[in-house]
């Protein structure tokens, strides 16, 4: 097949990227910048904005299949930013597979869409989407998940696949994050010690997005619906974040702050960033606290029964191959 990937030069993106040329597809993609390295792979890259609908026409036209995983991500910024970029964009893509007669629209989602600031514990695709949001992440992947699932038609399958917090070797986003909070001494354990977390390893979350390439029709049963993404494996939230930084070669994470101190300092740096105008990230946010505060662990039925996605690797292989990794950072430098 002829596949645009949007995103490829994220995390995810890529992985995404080397599983589907590993299969023999024709890719190409569209980016802001220019990518050597996907060039390289044979990629056919497109510089442009999928902000901009004739940008995204332009790219759209000619493949017979879309995976849709560019996003702006973070827990702070201008609405308007993450408007554009999650909501604008993905009108944008929607608009083009309908005008070229695209087959296939794979979006990647997110879980947040349906966080609702209570533990998810065995959640199911059923959960509602939260009347508020206290980040604009969130918000906007759920208003553009539901205009995805909301467009198909006769000629226009289309699935929403929700990853949670994937990690492994190349991660850009969760690890570095953690690794230079816990560096500066920044990092807290926060609430209760209950909470146990779904995640999912890079290789797995870019397979589930192969998968439904794959099994994706007009008559399949995946068709309009969304899809929880994880390793199914839920581990403690302590566990996981100290065995990522174990990994690096970190020392672990011993310290814990009450939850509402926490929420008490995320409502204030809130303020006061955004009362200067703050475009940094704020050391904590309400959403950060209330994430890492709370469980995230889903029920994976639908996942393994329709979408035919099992993990192909353990959290365990996961976190040998990620040390691996580090070491060899390490022997670089």
């Amino acid at each position: 097949m002829k596949i645009l990937v949007t995103g490829s030069g994220g995390f995810l993106g890529k992985a995404i990227i080397k599983e589907l040329l590993s299969e023999g597809h024709q890719l190409s993609t569209i980016n802001r910048q220019p990518y050597p390295e996907l060039e390289a792979m044979g990629v056919t890259c497109y510089q442009g904005d999928i902000r901009s609908l004739d940008d995204v026409e332009m790219a759209v036209a000619g493949v017979d299949a879309v995976i849709h995983s560019a996003a702006k991500a973070g827990m702070w910024g201008d609405y308007e930013d993450y408007f554009q970029i999650n909501v604008v964009g993905t009108e944008n893509i929607i608009s083009a597979c309908k005008k070229f007669k695209i087959s296939k629209l794979v979006y990647t989602s997110s879980p947040s869409v349906t966080f609702d600031g209570n533990d998810q514990e065995g959640v199911d695709e059923s959960a509602a989407y939260p009347d508020s949001f206290t980040a604009h992440y969130p918000k906007t992947k759920a208003i553009a998940e539901q205009k995805v699932l909301s467009s198909g038609d006769e000629s226009l399958s289309v699935v929403a696949l929700r990853p949670h917090l994937i990690w492994g070797p190349g991660d850009n986003h969760l690890a570095p994050r953690l690794i230079d909070r816990q560096k500066s001494k920044r990092l807290r354990f926060i609430g209760k010690s209950s909470s146990k977390v779904d995640a999912v390893y890079i290789d797995n979350a870019a397979h589930a997005h192969t998968l439904a390439l794959e099994k994706l029709s007009p008559s399949s049963i995946i068709n309009g619906k969304a899809y929880f993404i994880s390793n199914q494996d839920p581990w403690p939230t302590e566990k996981l974040i100290n065995t990522i930084l174990f990994s690096a070669g970190i020392d672990p994470v011993t310290k814990r702050v009450p939850y509402g101190l926490a929420m008490t300092v995320a409502v204030a740096f809130e303020y006061i960033y955004a009362f200067f105008k703050i475009k940094r990230d704020p050391p904590m946010t309400r959403f950060v606290a209330l994430q890492l505060s709370s469980s995230h662990w889903f029920d994976s039925r639908a996942a393994k029964e329709e979408l035919g996605y099992v993990p192909r690797v353990s959290m365990v292989e996961g976190f040998r191959r990620l040390r691996e990794h580090y070491r060899m950072v390490v022997a670089e430098d």
